[in-house]
C-alpha cells in the first residue's frame, strides 16, 4: 500500500502542470513585464507615433478656412474656382480674422507659396467692411489683391486644404508638388536635405568604422590581458561615461584649437611650424565622436569575446591552421554578433548627434539632427521636423533590417 501511494505521489510530481497553474504563471509574467511595456510605450512608441503623425498632419487650413477647404475638395484644379469658392473664402476670413488659427493657416500656406501670409492678412482686413459686393466676391477679392485671379494661388490653397499632406515628406526628400499635382524635384538652390542626409549617414558610417578599428583590438586586449591591466584599461574605456556630453565635447575644443594643447605640443617639438586646423572641421568632428562612441562599440564586442573559449584557437592550431587563418575562420565569425550589435549602437547613436557637430564641426559638417532641432525649436515647423526625423528613422530601420538579415536579429540581441 505504501509503495502504491509513493508511486502515485511520484507520478503526480512528474505530471505536467495544470491549466490553472500555467495561466497563473502567464499572469505573473505579464504583470512583471507590464511596467517595462508601459515605460516603452510612453517614452518610445507614443513619441514616434506622434512624430509620424505630424509628418503628414495638415489641419491648419481646414480649421481656419473650413468653407473654402470644402470647396477645394470639389474643385478639379483647372483654371479658377467657381464663385462659391470666393464667397466661402470671404466668409471664412471674416470669421477667423484676429484669431490664432488664421495665422497658423497663413504660415502653412506660405510654405506652399511665398507671400501667402501677407495675402491672407490683407484680404481678411479688407473683406470685413464688405457685406454683399455688387460684382460678386470673385471680382471683389481680385480687386483687393490681383493674386486671387491667378490659378497658382488657388492651386496652393487646394494642395494645403486636405487633412493629410505629403508636403513635408516630399520637402524632406528635396521634392515638391507642382500646380498640376505632379511630383518634381525642388529647385537646385533649395535641395539641401538629401545632401544633409547623405552627409549624416556618411559621418555615421566613418565614425562606426573608426570605432570598430579601434574597439575590436581593445576588446580583445581586455579579454587577453591579466586581470589587473584589464581593469585599468576598462576604467579608461568607461571614463567618457563619467562626464556629460557637453563637457567632453568642449574639452576637445580646448585640446584641438589653434592655441590648444595639441597644437602647442606639436609646435614646441618642432613637428609643425604653424598651428594646424584640427577643430571646426570634419577631422575634429570625427575625433570627438569616436571618443564619445567608442565604449558603445567595445562593450558589446567584449561581452561576446568573454564567452568564446580559448580552446577553439588551440584546436585550430593543433589541426595545423596558421594563427591568422584560425583567427579569420574560427575566432572572428564567433564575434560577429558583438560586432553587429556594436556597429548598430554606434551608428544609430552617431547619426542622431546634434551637440557635437554644432560645437566642433564646421558649416559643412552639420547633420540632419541640426535641421530637426532648428525646425522644431526655431521656426516651429513641426511637420518638416517630423518628416526629417521619419526619413532618418526609415534609414536606420533599413540598416537594422539589413544587419539582422546578414547576422540574425537573435544573435545581435544575444538570445541565440
Amino acid at each position: 500500500m505504501t509503495t502504491t501511494t509513493e508511486a502515485m505521489d511520484g507520478a503526480s510530481a512528474l505530471a505536467p502542470p495544470s491549466l490553472s497553474s500555467r495561466a497563473k504563471a502567464r499572469m505573473v509574467s505579464t504583470l512583471l513585464i507590464a511596467p517595462l511595456v508601459l515605460f516603452l510605450t510612453l517614452v518610445f512608441v507614443l513619441p514616434l507615433g506622434g512624430m509620424l503623425v505630424h509628418a503628414v498632419e495638415n489641419g491648419e487650413v481646414g480649421a481656419a478656412l473650413p468653407g473654402v477647404a470644402a470647396e477645394m475638395r470639389g474643385w478639379t484644379g483647372e483654371g479658377l474656382p467657381p464663385e462659391s469658392a470666393y464667397a466661402a473664402l470671404a466668409r471664412d476670413l471674416k470669421a477667423a480674422y484676429g484669431e490664432p488659427r488664421l495665422g497658423e493657416a497663413s504660415r502653412r500656406l506660405n510654405y506652399e507659396r511665398s507671400g501667402y501670409r501677407a495675402l491672407l492678412t490683407r484680404t481678411a482686413r479688407s473683406v470685413r467692411a464688405v457685406d454683399r459686393p455688387q460684382a460678386g466676391w470673385a471680382a471683389e477679392l481680385t480687386a483687393i489683391d490681383p493674386r486671387w485671379g491667378e490659378p497658382a494661388t488657388w492651386a496652393a490653397l487646394r494642395r494645403a486644404s486636405p487633412p493629410l499632406t505629403p508636403y513635408y515628406l516630399l520637402t524632406a526628400l528635396d521634392l515638391r508638388m507642382d500646380d498640376n499635382g505632379s511630383i518634381a524635384r525642388a529647385p537646385a538652390e533649395e535641395r539641401i536635405y538629401i545632401d544633409t542626409l547623405g552627409r549624416t549617414l556618411w559621418i555615421g558610417f566613418v565614425t562606426t568604422l573608426l570605432c570598430l578599428v579601434l574597439g575590436f583590438p581593445l576588446a580583445h586586449a581586455l579579454v587577453s590581458l591579466p586581470r589587473g591591466f584589464a581593469s585599468v584599461l576598462m576604467v579608461c574605456v568607461l571614463l567618457p561615461f563619467w562626464t556629460s556630453l557637453l563637457v567632453r565635447t568642449s574639452a576637445w575644443i580646448v585640446v584641438l584649437q589653434k592655441e590648444g594643447v595639441l597644437n602647442g605640443l606639436l609646435t614646441r617639438l618642432g613637428i609643425v611650424d604653424a598651428p594646424l586646423e584640427l577643430v571646426f572641421n570634419r577631422f575634429g568632428l570625427y575625433v570627438a565622436m569616436v571618443h564619445i562612441l567608442l565604449p558603445f562599440m567595445i562593450l558589446p564586442i567584449l561581452s561576446v569575446m568573454k564567452g568564446i573559449s580559448p580552446s577553439y584557437m588551440r584546436a585550430s592550431a593543433s589541426l595545423g591552421a596558421h594563427p591568422a587563418v584560425g583567427f579569420l575562420k574560427v575566432y572572428l565569425p564567433m564575434t560577429l554578433p558583438g560586432v553587429g550589435a556594436g556597429c548598430l549602437m554606434t551608428f544609430i547613436i552617431g547619426v542622431g548627434y546634434y551637440i557635437t557637430p554644432s560645437l566642433v564641426g564646421g558649416a559643412r559638417d552639420q547633420m540632419t539632427s541640426y535641421f530637426i532641432a532648428y525646425y522644431a525649436n526655431t521656426t516651429i515647423n513641426w511637420g518638416l521636423s517630423s518628416a526629417l526625423g521619419a526619413i532618418l528613422l526609415a534609414c536606420i530601420m533599413l540598416l537594422y533590417a539589413t544587419v539582422g538579415r546578414l547576422i540574425g536579429v537573435g544573435r545581435i540581441a544575444g538570445i541565440q
